[in-house]
């Protein structure tokens, strides 16, 4: 693309998304707007099956809102596109694995943007850090993600201080899933894109649609629902032909052939 701060790259089922917005990878709400047209793209084409997410750059992912388009006067609420903030995190039905390949500075909203992605993998030298408390914000999409998928207390330190973790404490407390040396980080990255790529995409999207859906349920009635095949993506998964070639596959001992139909 050359009319937004973004570069996309196809490489079979793989879509590679880098955001490069000079100096820093800041988010401003043009560039969000982008973003979710990018991914909103993404999941509907049914020949793209996982999005890897990344910034241009050694020194910088993403740190988050643009504050110098704030201080233009751009508003904390503005329209930031169909997927929301960075375009990912509310954007309806994103049932693809998503990626993210965090190469550095990875901060406030750009963290939250990390943060919508399924999988986080990290260079060796990437921090990360909540520090909108410093400049009279709030991260809201963090205070709502971050004490779910790790420790009260380690959340709540980050963001009522804006302490910088690096990434291997970030693997340590357990966003992180993975951390690289730089050189290596977006081979790691394609690697397991590639893996997942050859996967079954109907399975993932009942996955993500589960665990996204169960998120706000007690167990009991997220278990009901499943009983009832009350969640989209499974019922799909279990009336396709994927589902009939998953098990004549096992039974002839060969590698099944995911169409994602």
């Amino acid at each position: 693309m050359t009319d937004t701060p973004l570069r996309t790259e196809r490489r079979g089922a793989v879509l590679e998304v880098t955001l490069d917005r000079p100096r820093a990878n800041a988010i401003d709400a043009t560039t969000s707007r982008a973003m979710g047209e990018v991914f909103a793209d993404f999941r509907d084409d049914p020949d793209l099956r996982v999005a890897i997410i990344t910034g241009a750059g050694e020194k910088f992912f993403c740190p988050g809102w643009d504050l110098k388009a704030a201080a233009g006067g751009e508003a904390a609420d503005s329209d930031y596109g169909v997927g929301g903030f960075g375009g990912l995190q509310e954007l309806r039905a994103m049932n693809k694995p998503v990626i993210a390949a965090v190469n550095g500075i990875c901060c406030g909203g750009g963290f939250e943007w990390a943060l919508s992605a399924d999988i986080i993998l990290a260079a060796e030298h990437a921090s990360f850090a909540l520090p909108e408390i410093r400049s009279g914000t709030v991260a809201d999409a963090a205070s709502v993600k971050l004490p779910k998928r790790i420790p009260y207390h380690i959340a709540m330190e980050m963001l009522l201080t804006g302490r910088w973790l690096s990434a291997e404490e970030g693997a340590r407390w357990g966003f992180v899933n993975h951390v690289y040396p730089a050189a290596d980080l977006m081979d790691e990255a394609r690697a397991l894109a590639d893996h997942l790529a050859g996967g079954p995409p109907l399975v993932y999207a009942a996955i993500k649609e589960i665990v996204r859906e169960a998120e706000a349920m007690t167990f009991q009635d997220a278990m009901n629902r499943i009983t009832r095949r009350q969640f989209a993506s499974v019922d799909v998964l279990y009336a396709s032909e994927d589902q009939a070639e998953g098990a004549r596959a096992f039974a002839e001992k060969r590698d099944p052939v995911w169409k994602g139909r």
